[in-house]
């Protein structure tokens, strides 16, 4: 059964970090691309980065440029995003989910986990 958990939020203040991960079931990471994206309240899910496969080609929404960084431990099966200089406007749920190839269309991935919570406040 495919399928993605992730972990690693919690309740940070701005200007904070915090690492996420996205562990992997049922398939192989590095044969496809795994995005992460993230849902703040009352707002539709949006993505936030999303990783190549093979090659590892990082991709980045504008908001999050230059403050997040997305990787992966192909050993560990897992996708990482590391958040840095965090805002109130980072809060929300963050998700993982794959797709081929990376995408910013919620309709092209699959497999979504149950998300994390990630809230940026003093």
């Amino acid at each position: 059964q495919l399928q993605f958990v992730e972990s690693g939020g919690a309740l940070v203040q701005p200007g904070g970090s915090l690492r996420l991960s996205c562990v992997a079931s049922g398939f192989t990471i590095p044969h496809y691309a795994i995005g992460w994206f993230r849902q703040a309240p009352g707002q539709e899910r949006e993505g936030v980065s999303c990783i190549e496969p093979r090659d590892g080609i990082s991709n980045y929404r504008d908001p999050v440029k230059g403050r997040f960084t997305i990787s992966r431990d192909n050993a560990k099966n897992t996708v990482y995003l590391q958040m840095d200089s965090l805002t109130p406007e980072d809060t929300g749920t963050y998700f993982c989910a794959v797709t081929l190839p990376c995408s910013w269309r919620e309709i092209d991935y699959d497999y979504w986990g149950r998300g994390t919570q990630v809230t940026v406040a003093s």
